[in-house]
């Protein structure tokens, strides 16, 4: 099956035509409903864009994409199709406009198949969240992928698109990727455009991509990564291939290495990799990151108050569900936002208006202003001995569906993937390993700001040390 870039090519090469590539994967997808992966197929639209496809593949003029299906995440824009962040407050809306990093991938062609399930408003570790239902683990459907960008990584896992996009806030795509056995990167905070996608905490909030290969996280990174007029935040910074003829320098964080919550089986895996690079004179270095335990309550602090923000804008009145028995603006807000979010999302609203309130505001934002900076200072100066940083992705392998109920337990599994939000810096999760208990697990490697060069050059050689 089309898994990957290359194997899209390959058959288009062999004389398959993109129609049927796409009637493959609507087929595919079909067999798969099960998984809850996908809100809804686009099967009009991806047909229709197949034939035209097909016509400039016969032209010579084919965009380096040819073909190539792709899934989006409930909460980026297309145009002309429905997108709700998997909320009911934002059911049958359509939206307006394309999301610049989509549009990107359509001008080369890639075939949009559908938009795919998450945690509602991308607020979720496990993708339970959804007004649509849990999205199950392809490798073990009692098990949850991981969240928020669940429906992306199984859709990719399970085949049944070669790419998807996820959003990142604080691990959403780095954590199910890391469950579902997949690569999935978070770019640097910036470096591609947020021009599209329903804002959660702006200032975290980075679109991120899904794939089988990672060549074609390296495609697709290439591809979309760059300034943005439409996105003031975009960074304008070049890519620049690593130099392989620098000396390989790799870190370790000793306070992650020895977390009381990490699996004995990741931590020895670990373990085994950086014997393995010593072995063979790779140059490893441990260093101290003492704000570990409080990244997470600083995550929650800061996104928490920027969603009170950005999802004041869903009332009843401007977008989406508007409840039916209400009576005046102020009921109708009321109504409207109650029955409209699911408990999560009202949870983080209520927490974010509360940190940003009179008398709150300086113990709690403004504090956790502080610490992000300082987590920051101290991750630029180990950047400065180091290109890159081994960490496990998560503490575990994915959970029975339904297992975990206590809010702090659930927010308890971003701990070391919200680091590179926090910071800004880009990380990658890579498959590492399988556990005995038959479940897979990924490997987190971040860089310094704006170094992806680097990121994708360790993600792509560390392979023949594990």
């Amino acid at each position: 099956m089309y898994r990957t870039i290359a194997d899209t090519k390959e058959a288009i090469l062999s004389g398959k035509s993109v129609s049927a590539i796409v009637e493959d994967g609507l087929i595919k997808i079909d067999s798969h409903h099960h998984l809850n992966a996908f809100v809804e197929v686009f099967s009009a639209s991806a047909r229709i864009a197949a034939l035209e496809i097909d016509k400039k593949i016969k032209q010579g003029s084919a965009g380096k994409l040819a073909g190539v299906i792709i899934g989006i995440k409930d909460n980026i824009c297309y145009k002309g199709h429905k997108v709700s962040a998997a909320s009911k407050i934002l059911n049958n809306f359509e939206s307006l406009y394309t999301a610049s990093v989509l549009q990107k991938l359509l001008d080369e062609d890639a075939i949009v198949i559908g938009r795919l399930n998450c945690d509602e408003f991308a607020m979720g570790s496990t993708s339970e969240t959804s007004f649509y239902g849990p999205v199950k683990n392809n490798i073990n459907p009692n098990y949850v992928p991981g969240g928020s960008s669940g429906g992306s990584a199984v859709a990719v896992s399970a085949g049944l698109c070669a790419i998807s996009l996820g959003s990142d806030t604080g691990g959403s795509v780095r954590q199910p990727a890391s469950w579902t056995n997949t690569f999935g990167l978070k770019p640097t905070y910036g470096r591609l455009s947020r021009y599209g996608l329903i804002a959660y905490g702006s200032s975290f909030d980075q679109i991120g991509v899904f794939a089988n290969d990672l060549e074609d996280i390296k495609v697709i990174f290439e591809l979309t990564y760059g300034k943005d007029p439409l996105d003031s935040t975009s960074s304008k910074a070049s890519y620049d291939v690593f130099d392989k003829q620098r000396p390989l320098r790799i870190g370790f964080l000793s306070e992650y290495m020895n977390h009381d919550g990490l699996d004995p089986e990741i931590k020895k895996k670990i373990e085994l990799l950086r014997t393995n690079l010593q072995a063979n004179q790779i140059e490893v270095s441990d260093f101290s990151f003492p704000y570990l335990d409080h990244l997470v309550p600083t995550y929650y602090v800061l996104t928490t108050a920027e969603a009170s923000s950005n999802l004041s804008r869903f009332d009843g009145v401007h977008f989406g569900y508007r409840s039916e028995k209400s009576k005046g603006v102020e009921e109708t807000y009321k109504n409207s936002r109650s029955e409209g979010f699911g408990q999560e999302v009202k949870r983080r609203i209520m927490t974010g208006t509360f940190v940003l309130s009179h008398g709150y505001y300086d113990a709690y934002y403004t504090k956790a202003q502080k610490v992000r900076r300082l987590a920051r200072n101290a991750t630029d100066e180990i950047f400065k001995n180091v290109d890159i940083l081994i960490t496990p992705t998560t503490a575990s392998t994915a959970f029975e569906l339904g297992s975990v109920s206590d809010p702090l337990q659930m927010y308890l599994q971003d701990i070391f993937t919200v680091h590179a939000n926090i910071t800004g810096n880009p990380a990658i999760s890579i498959p590492f390993g399988q556990h005995s208990n038959g479940m897979p697990f990924g490997l987190q490697l971040m860089s310094s700001c704006n170094d992806e060069g680097a990121l994708l050059h360790y993600a792509g050689l560390l392979k023949k040390y594990f």
